[in-house]
């Protein structure tokens, strides 16, 4: 019997050993799997030359994005990190991605050693206050998390966040006097403080306010922060001068926390708010209630990794996997959420909203966003577009219009166009139903009957005359595009006058199209032309284009692409021209601005108006040129290293290019539902619907030199168009695209084979 037990016992443990380990198993190949495609993101990539990414700890869409902060030392440093730097001067929690005006960087927290310092010192000698060097041998950077030592303090730095709360982890290694400074003073760029508060409200928790003025005029942000250890001395300045308690007031308030000893490790947890401290204290407790960093660390890599899951890829270069899941990461850093954990916002009126019914949120860079950023959202984030389209409305009516580039709770009217139009166009034309139709309808045409901003000439005389406002040829053509897609979403609500009044406007493009020199040019108040007028020039007496030049702009008509091939004198004029945009030299002048970059001639990949060109090749019958210069821009432009990206990446408008184009097709048209074939680089690529149906690209033949399609089979049969309807790509199934290294130049040459501006 006692053997019996004995056999039983061993036999009970030897399956609980294996148990055990089938279970250690099963965790190892999930945790694997977590990090499968996370390993695959390097958010380096773009921190070098002009692309201005973020780099820090933040989830999808977060509220919170926890980085480090250098010296600002002119325009690359718009989001406070660039790859060229070796000084850090402290950890903040908003951060800009990609964009070209720099903001943010609110509650600025910096741990350090030696003597207590509340300035964050200079270049050339950091340690002359709080900053330190650091190197990129000892940083890391990943989907979720970020890590550095500090060099002159011996310090180890870990960062991670969730939707509303950084995590900072502190370890000390030296024995000298150790503090950590809370420095509400320091923002990014154009940010300066207004007005700061920060107490001390028991031994482990702090609460305050930053209030500031920049490329947001009046951004108001409150904060909590609680740590692991209790606080025994903490002092606070205003700017330099020591004050007397544990709460300070005042334009640059600051705070340092000391240690009598060597503290070991310490945790920060930095809850924020749009509303209040006490909001911002719900928020932490809500999302991060204990203080397992590495718990919180792996629930932001796993949520990574639950998005960048929604589109798998096959390929054999990882060096192109790497680049691919760092562009979709990039995509979904902006819009970022602008509510506290129990949906409460400020608007833009700076009320207080409770239970909106929707996920409010900020940073749309329309003018940048609406070209492909957004209609991908459609495609692989279904979920989120009803809450950007109510949040965008929400302001329609706080503030009177549309945003144009809102950031946090205000308007910065900068770019031109009102581009949420066709945000909310494209989500309504493609069934997104959780929004008031009527509600938008009415917000698109307050928006654009406006009469600032050379709209009150749009309604008078068709143009925007250059003498009379700046950036007139930009804003106008922008405006046209807008209009179309105000027709459209007429047309489909059956709002016949409103349909014909917008689709006229749609046409204005043509008032600035000069036929003796086939560029577009800015027009005077008389009718006349500018005199003298040269399209390698961006800009003349009052800047007739934005961020471009008259070679650029020319191409700036995705919504009537058929109208300006008739301009040109068709197919073959059309095609010559456009050959000669990618091959055009000229002196641009001084006045050109960096935006003006990745350049093929005087295409400027660099920058967005660019951006549908290279598929316009497509709408004349010459498909395959399209394929090689898509393949070309994704080839030169980017790749796995930090200057990776042409171009500012201008919250995901650069990485969403990538995106679709790396699939093999590209939204020239941004609300018509209809994507232009250009050359997939993966041999397979497949993301699952909103209908719940699984799109497959599957490249047969696929390689560097095979750029060509060939032909194109859909579920088996023969496909000879060369775009793809969005609401095929719902119906799921697999298109396979067979490559050549040679053209094959009657594939999408038919007329009805073509691209269409209007599809029904």
């Amino acid at each position: 019997m006692m053997r019996i037990l004995k056999s039983s016992c061993i036999a009970m443990a030897a399956m609980a050993i294996s148990t055990v380990h089938v279970q250690a198993q099963t965790k190892a190949v999930a945790s694997k799997k977590q990090a499968s495609l996370v390993q695959y993101v390097d958010p380096l990539i773009g921190s070098g030359d002009h692309g201005h990414v973020f780099v820090g700890a933040n989830v999808p869409f977060g509220a919170v994005q926890v980085g480090p902060t250098n010296i600002v030392k002119g325009w690359d440093w718009c989001s406070g990190y660039h790859y060229s730097d070796s000084v850090v001067i402290g950890f903040q929690q908003l951060h800009l991605s990609g964009t070209g005006i720099g903001d943010l960087g609110d509650v600025l927290i910096m741990p350090y050693t030696g003597k207590v310092r509340v300035n964050p010192g200079k270049q050339e000698d950091p340690t002359s206050g709080y900053g330190s060097h650091y190197s990129h041998q000892r940083e890391t950077a990943k989907a979720g998390f970020y890590a550095v030592h500090l060099d002159d303090y011996n310090i180890d730095v870990a960062l991670t966040a969730s939707e509303r709360v950084g995590f900072h982890k502190y370890t000390f290694k030296s024995n000298d006097p150790a503090h950590i400074i809370i420095d509400l003073k320091e923002g990014i760029g154009w940010d300066q403080s207004t007005d700061t508060y920060l107490k001390q409200i028991d031994d482990y928790t702090f609460v305050g306010y930053r209030m500031s003025k920049g490329w947001a005029e009046d951004q108001r942000l409150w904060f909590a922060i609680q740590t692991n250890q209790p606080i025994k001395h903490f002092a606070v300045y205003n700017d330099q001068a020591l004050e007397q308690g544990k709460e300070v007031k005042g334009k640059r308030a600051k705070g340092v926390i000391s240690f009598d000893k060597n503290p070991g490790t310490v945790l920060l947890k930095v809850g924020i708010s749009p509303v209040s401290s006490e909001n911002a204290l719900a928020n932490i407790k809500a999302e991060i209630p204990g203080w397992n960093f590495d718990g919180i660390a792996a629930t932001a890599a796993k949520k990574w990794n639950d998005v960048l899951s929604k589109i798998s890829i096959e390929t054999k270069d990882d060096a192109t996997k790497r680049t691919f899941y760092t562009a979709l990461y990039h995509t979904m850093i902006a819009p970022s959420l602008f509510n506290d954990h129990d949906k409460s916002y400020r608007g833009t009126d700076k009320k207080v909203y409770t239970n909106p019914g929707f996920d409010n949120y900020s940073v749309f860079s329309l003018w940048d966003t609406y070209r492909s950023a957004h209609p991908l959202t459609t495609i692989i984030n279904p979920g989120k577009v009803n809450d950007f389209v109510n949040t965008l409305l929400a302001i329609y009516q706080q503030q009177g219009k549309l945003p144009i580039w809102h950031l946090m709770g205000s308007e910065t009217n900068c770019m031109v166009g009102y581009h949420a139009v066709p945000v909310i166009v494209d989500a309504y034309l493609k069934g997104f139903k959780g929004f008031d139709a009527e509600l938008a309808f009415e917000a698109l045409k307050a928006s654009s009957t406006r009469d600032d901003f050379g709209m009150k000439y749009i309604k008078e005389k068709g143009y925007i005359p250059a003498d009379k406002e700046a950036e007139s040829v930009s804003k106008a053509m922008e405006y046209a595009i807008d209009d179309w897609c105000i027709a459209a979403m007429a047309k489909k609500m059956g709002k016949t006058k409103d349909y014909e009044y917008y689709a006229k406007r749609a046409k204005y493009y043509k008032n600035y199209w000069d036929a003796n020199i086939k560029f577009v040019r800015p027009k005077m108040d008389d009718g006349t032309w500018r005199t003298p007028y040269d399209p390698f020039h961006s800009k003349h007496e009052r800047g007739d284009f934005t961020e471009g030049n008259g070679w650029q702009y020319t191409w700036l008509v995705p919504q009537d692409v058929e109208g300006l091939i008739e301009l040109m004198g068709g197919d073959a004029a059309f095609a010559t021209k456009l050959d000669s945009l990618f091959t055009a030299h000229g002196d641009m002048g001084e006045e050109a601005s960096n935006d003006i970059s990745g350049l093929i001639g005087m295409y400027a990949h660099g920058n967005e108006p660019s951006h549908h060109v290279t598929y316009m090749y497509a709408f004349s019958g010459q498909q395959w040129k399209t394929a090689e210069k898509v393949r070309q821009v994704m080839k030169d432009f980017y790749f796995d290293q930090p200057g990776g990206l042409a171009g500012n990446e201008d919250c995901g408008a650069m990485s969403s290019w990538y995106i679709m184009s790396s699939l093999g097709f590209y939204p020239v048209n941004p609300a018509n539902g209809v994507y232009v074939i250009g050359s997939p680089l993966f041999d397979k690529a497949s993301f699952k619907v909103q209908t719940g149906k699984t799109f497959v690209v599957e490249t047969v033949n696929n390689s560097k030199e095979n750029i060509y399609v060939q032909k194109i089979e859909w579920n088996g049969k023969p496909y000879t168009k060369s775009y793809i309807r969005h609401a095929d790509i719902l119906k799921g199934g697999t298109v396979k695209i067979y490559m050549g290294n040679k053209p094959n130049y009657e594939f999408g040459k038919a007329t009805e084979n073509r691209p269409a501006s209007v599809m029904e």
